[in-house]
Formats: C-alpha cells, sequence, structure tokens
C-alpha cells in the first residue's frame, strides 16, 4: 500500500471531522497536524486526539506511522494565531 500524501490525509480528517482549520504536514510516514473544529469544545487532549483518529480510521493502523497534532478549538485558535497557547500543543502517536 503507497504512503499517503499529505493532501490524501488532510482529506481523510476532513471527511470524518468537521474543521474550520486545517494544516497538515508530513512526508508520507509521519505527519503533523493543526487542526481547528468547534467538536474540540468542552474535550480534554486525549478525547480530541480521538476523534482525529476515529475519523482516519484504519488509515491511522495501516497507512500512517506517526501523527503529531495540535487541536484547537476555534475560540483557542483566534487567541493565539501566531503561538499556540500553553498545553494546545501535543504530539500524539498511535502504536503499532
Amino acid at each position: 500500500m503507497a504512503d499517503p500524501t499529505p493532501q490524501e490525509v488532510r482529506d481523510f480528517i476532513a471527511a470524518g471531522l468537521p474543521c474550520e482549520h486545517l494544516e497538515l504536514e508530513g512526508d508520507g510516514r509521519h505527519f503533523f497536524a493543526t487542526i481547528v473544529s468547534a467538536r474540540f469544545e468542552g474535550l480534554s487532549r486525549v478525547r480530541r486526539h480521538q476523534l482525529v483518529y476515529t475519523a482516519l480510521g484504519d488509515r491511522m493502523r495501516e497507512q500512517i506511522h506517526a501523527l503529531s497534532m495540535k487541536t484547537l478549538t476555534p475560540a483557542e485558535h483566534a487567541a493565539a494565531p501566531a503561538a499556540p497557547a500553553d498545553g494546545a500543543a501535543a504530539a500524539g502517536h498511535h502504536p503499532h
């Protein structure tokens, strides 16, 4: 199975999670995403990451080696457009 492109991973996330803003960088195996979604409102960082993993489904296990992400609500993103708020940056790695 071919490694996904950053655009494909971005599309996978966007298809399964309504996002106000979504940036994704990567090399086909390791990716870094900044995801802004109203669905994150009131959720812990772990629950936010679980929503993203759910959006990716089996691709997380089969195609994506590692995904680091910053998950923000629209208000958190608006409050810190140039730099993440304390505690907003988080690395997520899905074990094999």
